[in-house]
């Protein structure tokens, strides 16, 4: 019995981790339209090489937290197979590393994560497995680099039962948040949750350090709040009760990229001569799970300015201000300007493509015009597809000879009977049977 109790003892030993992340990856995503109708948001392509995920991943290791929980549940195919084992973070860990987390049966039944706060209760077990002093709460999809070892170093030093990380935003883009008011110490005496008149711009950005009894506390005693949130539920339950909370004030690069037109800014800001957001420094890599391809092709004909090409990409015609991702082909002829064209996407000769976001594998024809017209807002979902867009999803298929105006959005295999005239109208949408708008 005593070997048996010593030997537990150095199990419990091994798996203990001063702090632990969990990583929200489960959202659908739905201001971003038909880039994620069969992909959850973090697996969107970004940059030409990354997928949103790979920033929060890298983040960690570039902090030292080697133990991560990715929860998922939309469309997790494509996100679990680009996490895989965890090799390219350095996260193949036999005690800790990356584990992806989905909802699974239980004894009482099944449950769907219903709430930021839920998914993470949900995973109390796995938690429970390494003993956290403390936990790391992080969304999947936003754009940054930030040590998160520095944030722990101040939550430290504070005394804090949470510590939320923010950062000042517009007011005018206040109510989008939740909102936190501080006093000169950095402790937070107030917090609202995207408030139609917000007292403040100080911003959470959804990054949140729990001593880990706070947070197992507070998640048993909200169990059964519906849809429980940390931002509407958790925070001012913990609030309430006068523990301290403190704003960790962040004053690098932030980009939430849940719409369509955050999501084209911070990929067109990656091509300035001195981005605000730099891939390329040594010291702060962004890792990511790369296919292995050959080089990229310009031909002489080609003329490419101020722009990302990705590996294994055939350039034959024009490209300027746009990320292009691997595999791509552009034909003869053609010109893309002020475009997201990702992965291995197919575009015929003579084509011309302004300001357009185009998902992978997906093949445009020739003789065809993208982004022509008045800037008329789309009819079906205007706050969605907007900022003059043509936003085209996966496996999707542009015959040759059509035009396609602003502000549109097309999913799935259409043919030239599709288009009236052979033109899709500013504000226009074609979503095929079987697709999702």
């Amino acid at each position: 019995m005593k070997i048996l109790e010593n030997s537990q003892q150095r199990g419990d030993d091994m798996a203990k981790k001063e702090m632990i992340a969990m990583l929200l990856a489960g959202g659908q995503g739905s201001r971003l339209g038909v880039l994620t109708s069969g992909v959850a948001k973090p697996a969107v392509a970004f940059g030409g090489k990354y997928r949103i995920i790979d920033f929060p991943l890298s983040n960690c290791i570039n902090s030292g937290i080697d133990t991560v929980g990715v929860l998922t549940q939309y469309q997790p195919l494509r996100l679990n197979t680009h996490i895989g084992i965890g090799i390219p973070w350095d996260l193949d860990k036999n005690i800790g590393g990356v584990s992806i987390l989905p909802p699974y049966e239980k004894k009482s039944g099944s449950d769907w994560y219903t709430g930021t706060a839920n998914a993470i209760y949900q995973n109390m077990n796995y938690m429970e497995l390494f003993n956290p002093d403390y936990v790391l709460i992080l969304s999947g999809d936003h754009i940054y680099k930030m040590d998160y070892e520095l944030m722990l170093d101040y939550h430290k030093k504070k005394g804090a039962d949470v510590t939320i990380a923010t950062m000042p935003v517009p007011m005018e883009e206040a109510h989008r948040f939740g909102i936190t008011i501080a006093d000169e110490d950095g402790r937070i005496t107030e917090f609202q949750e995207k408030p139609k008149e917000p007292k403040s711009n100080l911003a959470s950005m959804g990054i949140y350090i729990f001593t880990w009894e706070a947070l197992k506390e507070s998640l048993y005693a909200l169990r059964d709040v519906p849809n429980c949130d940390f931002g509407k539920h958790v925070i001012p339950y913990i609030h309430q009760k006068d523990q301290p909370i403190y704003s960790y004030e962040f004053s690098g690069y932030w980009k939430d990229v849940g719409t369509l037109a955050s999501y084209w800014e911070a990929n067109m800001e990656l091509i300035e001569l001195v981005p605000d957001f730099n891939l390329y420094e040594d010291f702060w890599k962004i890792y990511t799970n790369n296919d292995i391809l050959p080089p990229m092709y310009i031909s002489p004909e080609a003329k490419v300015e101020k722009s990302i090409i990705g590996d294994g990409a055939e350039i034959y015609g024009d490209v300027k201000n746009s990320v292009i991702g691997a595999g791509v082909t552009i034909g003869v002829g053609s010109t893309v300007s002020n475009s997201i064209i990702m992965k291995d996407v197919k575009i015929g000769t003579n084509t011309i493509i302004e300001k357009a976001i185009i998902a992978e594998d997906t093949q445009i024809g020739s003789d065809t015009t993208l982004g022509i017209g008045e800037n008329i807002p789309n009819k079906e979902k205007p706050d969605v597809y907007s900022f003059e867009l043509v936003t085209i999803g996966e496996s999707t298929v542009i015959p040759d000879n059509v035009q396609i105006g602003k502000n549109t959005a097309i999913s799935g295999v259409t043919t030239t009977s599709d288009y009236a005239d052979g033109v899709l109208e500013s504000g226009e949408t074609l979503i095929k049977a079987g697709e999702e708008l």
